[in-house]
């Protein structure tokens, strides 16, 4: 797959990721700062590295499937799979400026 051709789909993949939300802070995950690595393969395969707010979050078993659901809709991709990973620690510091924008924090 070409260079542009991956380009495109990493950008419909972050496209459906930032239709999830975390339920206690009305943010997407994307922008919040909680996917920090999306990989793409030759075999249209996704591989995303993500965290959660808290190790107690509500959703902590939900949310990776939805994401996992959302980026198997992007034609294009066959297989994905999404990896709660707890290193680093998520901070408030991670998340976009449009992020803090909406959270009233700039």
């Amino acid at each position: 797959m070409a260079s542009d051709e991956l380009d495109a789909l990493m950008e419909k993949i972050i496209e459906k990721i930032k239709k999830c939300y975390d339920p206690e802070i009305p943010v997407n995950i994307y922008d919040l700062g909680l996917i920090y690595e999306i990989n793409l393969d030759e075999q249209s395969a996704a591989d995303i590295k993500m965290t959660l707010t808290s190790p107690l979050c509500p959703v902590a078993q939900s949310l990776p499937e939805e994401v996992r659901q959302k980026v198997l809709e992007v034609d294009g991709i066959e297989k994905a799979d999404v990896q709660i990973v707890w290193d680093p620690p998520w901070s408030w510091d991670l998340m976009s400026d449009e992020a803090r924008l909406q959270m009233g924090m700039m």
